[in-house]
């Protein structure tokens, strides 16, 4: 006959429904880059937050600060979390607390960059410098495909 395996913990801690993937792939589709940012910064802010015994996150608060703008992106994405809480023995209310780092990387884009042509099979550059005696280069009628850049030096 066997004995009946006792349970590990009294209480049962909140999880997120899919688990840690889940989770982080939520906070990413979430997280915003602050546009407010005054200089591109990559680094970590680390939340401690508050669970009730709802599952709701009631308080979060910043451990580790990347700059005010980031901290308010990471306490808001933080707030957004929902938890699923198994039922706890005597309906106690339990409060429960975890940390999460939240990772911040600039996007790299140039915004004045010209667009690229879809394909190029050629890329043609001239260097004109003004100290030799050389007449203007005609302007060729376009070719599709090909891209030139004029360079005009002193």
């Amino acid at each position: 006959m066997k004995k009946e395996r006792k349970e590990d913990s009294f209480i049962k801690k909140p999880f997120y429904k899919g688990g840690n993937q889940a989770m982080s792939a939520f906070v990413q589709s979430q997280l915003v880059y602050p546009k407010e940012a005054e200089i591109p910064i990559e680094g970590t802010v680390i939340v401690k937050y508050d669970i009730d015994h709802h599952g709701n996150v009631v308080d979060a608060r910043v451990i580790k600060s990347l700059g005010q703008v980031f901290d308010e992106e990471a306490l808001r994405v933080v707030r957004l979390l929902k938890f699923e809480v198994p039922k706890t023995p005597r309906k106690l209310k339990v409060m429960f607390h975890k940390d999460i780092q939240i990772h911040f990387k600039p996007h790299t884009t140039v915004a004045s960059a010209p667009q690229p042509v879809s394909n190029p099979s050629q890329i043609v550059y001239q260097v004109i410098s003004n100290s030799e005696k050389h007449s203007e280069p005609k302007p060729s009628a376009p070719k599709p495909g090909v891209i030139t850049y004029t360079f005009k030096i002193g």
